[in-house]
């Protein structure tokens, strides 16, 4: 009788000012590699300065210089013929993604090293990469370690920062939407995932100060964590991504450059709680995301609102097989344009006490396709 499981989770979890200056003692005090043959993979931002700092000499130090499917098999190739014990991604979201994906290839273990806290990426077992046709989520096998420097997270764009923001409250829409796949569809549920996901989420909601403070960087750094192990626990990407991200991917496939991963997830979310008539959780979650200045309207990304409406009529079609609000409502076109409208002015008319019975059509059964 089994009364318990196995999680996989990081070996160390190290959030803290200067965290980076002990990669090399990290790495060999937990036996990660025996031998000393260490690789590096730095990004084009503060990867070159962070290496600098480090009293690595005997490491390999490879540079990523886009975040490509092309780039994360041509370092898994370059980390399996030298033989690596292990390599280090340094740099932001794409960097550990390239790196994540190169190492699951060359089967080797991976620590990764966050210079901002843009998106949920730091330690979750999914690779996000670019490719010909746009942007695709590839499997991998999650960091045994995550180290986060406040220092190198504070030098960087405070914009970088404030998008985790957006992708660790978007959990609470992820995991409505999966709850509503269990009621609709009877998809299981894993418990323990949506308890990692929403606790990180509530986390970042209700804590109080702004990213120039080392205590909200640090929540959002081990929620952002939480988050990745949620993931893991999962078997898949559903405690963090639901209709909020078929609505990220789509407006990355169709206005590429709108913003960044977090600011989409955030938007994202938002639209979908309010699809789904949460007053309570999309008054909360407006909130949230004013205070720290992420977007809450298309407008503010520089969309349009037909071209948010396109977004969302395609945004199904980025996650075939996944059932959210999206899929539950199915609405056309014009009924999605009707939803974007009044969604718009629910967010602008009251300001961050609005919810979705402030303007017209609000709430799961409004309109055609109602819930």
């Amino acid at each position: 009788m089994q009364l318990a499981r196995i999680l996989t989770a990081p070996l160390v979890v190290d959030v803290r000012r200067g965290a980076v200056a002990d990669l090399g003692v990290l790495l060999a005090d937990r036996r990660i590699v025996t031998e000393g043959r260490v690789a590096v993979a730095v990004g084009p931002g503060q990867g070159d300065g962070v290496v600098a700092e480090l009293d690595m000499q005997a490491a390999q130090v490879f540079r990523v210089e886009n975040g490509s499917v092309d780039a994360a098999i041509a370092l898994g190739k370059r980390l399996r013929a030298d033989a690596y014990e292990a390599v280090a991604g340094i740099g932001g979201g794409k960097t550990i993604d390239v790196t994540k994906f190169a190492a699951h290839m060359a089967g080797i273990p991976m620590v990764a090293v966050a210079t901002n806290l843009a998106h949920d990426g730091i330690a979750s077992p999914v690779s996000s990469l670019e490719h010909e046709s746009g942007k695709g989520s590839y499997g991998v096998v999650p960091p045994v370690a995550v180290v986060v420097d406040l220092d190198r997270v504070r030098s960087g764009p405070p914009r970088m920062v404030r998008a985790g923001i957006g992708d660790v409250v978007n959990n609470l829409s992820a995991i409505a939407d999966w709850e509503l796949a269990a009621a609709d569809r009877g998809e299981p549920v894993d418990g323990l995932a949506v308890t990692l996901a929403r606790t990180a989420a509530h986390a970042v909601l209700h804590q109080p100060g702004t990213v120039a403070d080392d205590e909200f960087i640090t929540v959002l750094a081990e929620s952002l964590v939480l988050s990745g192990i949620a993931m893991t626990v999962a078997g898949s990407s559903r405690p963090g991504s639901g209709g909020d991200h078929e609505i990220l991917h789509a407006i990355d496939q169709l206005y590429p450059g709108a913003g960044t991963h977090g600011e989409l997830a955030g938007l994202g979310a938002l639209f979908c709680t309010y699809l789904r008539g949460d007053e309570r959780l999309f008054a909360l979650m407006s909130a949230c995301l004013r205070r720290h200045e992420l977007p809450r309207t298309p407008a503010d990304l520089g969309l349009g609102p037909d071209e948010f409406t396109k977004a969302v009529l395609h945004a199904p079609a980025t996650r075939p097989g996944r059932y959210t609000i999206l899929e539950r409502l199915d609405l056309d076109e014009h009924e999605i344009a009707v939803k974007v409208a009044a969604f718009t002015e629910a967010v602008t008319s009251t300001g961050p006490g609005a919810g979705p019975g402030a303007g017209p059509g609000a709430g799961p059964g409004a309109g055609p396709g109602g819930a």
